[in-house]
């Protein structure tokens, strides 16, 4: 058996797939694609990835992209410390959170770095505080969804997985505009959540290289 991941730093797409190879511990290469060199709009990487996104996962001659159809496949391939609960309805929730991780914690955070990292002559202050607003705002209807320790109750599910990434990219925001990104974007529930991913050692093996 030989599986390869295809990761860029700082993805939250690329990081959640390199977490659960982690939690099932799945022998695999890392394969770290740096955006700035243009190394995933390379014509070997294309021809992986026409779309010329991360991550891609090969397992032997089966190339699967899309984060959340490889995690899918990941838990599928390697049933071992599950990350799916085996009951249809938690399951079916479960996906829910994921959509709703990607779709509109990833979109609202998408905006946030837009406006936190414009050059000079677009800053924007009055866009900032609406993108750090609407940020804030969504994470505090994640709130009442966290069940114990974890989103789904008192393991760590594919939830934390995926919505851990999209939100500990705040944490490089706030150094870069401190004055604008206060630590109270952070409901108590999800602030009190954020500190103990972070503290896993899984978290901390995997954390994005240019990060450290």
């Amino acid at each position: 058996m030989s599986v390869t991941l295809y990761y860029g730093s700082g993805s939250a797409y690329a990081w959640r797939v390199w977490l659960a190879l982690e939690h099932k511990q799945v022998p695999y290469e890392l394969k770290v694609l740096s955006f700035s060199e243009g190394d995933l709009r390379t014509p070997e990487y294309t021809k992986l990835n026409p779309r010329q996104r991360v991550p891609i996962l090969v397992d032997d001659d089966f190339v699967i992209r899309e984060s959340a159809a490889i995690m899918e496949y990941v838990e599928e391939r390697w049933p071992q410390a599950p990350l799916f609960s085996k009951d249809l309805r938690e399951r079916a929730e479960q996906r829910r959170m994921i959509r709703e991780a990607d779709d509109d914690v990833g979109t609202k955070v998408g905006e946030l770095f837009g406006a936190v990292f414009a050059p000079p002559e677009k800053a924007d202050a009055a866009k900032l505080a609406a993108a750090v607003a609407d940020v804030k705002a969504e994470i505090a209807n994640w709130e009442p969804q966290i069940a114990g320790d974890y989103v789904n109750g008192n393991a760590v599910s594919v939830v934390d997985y995926t919505l851990y990434p999209h939100l500990a990219i705040i944490g490089r925001f706030q150094l870069r505009k401190p004055e604008a990104i206060a630590a109270d974007i952070f409901s108590p529930k999800v602030g009190a959540w954020m500190a103990r991913m972070k503290a896993l050692p899984i978290m901390q093996k995997t954390w994005p290289p240019h990060w450290k």
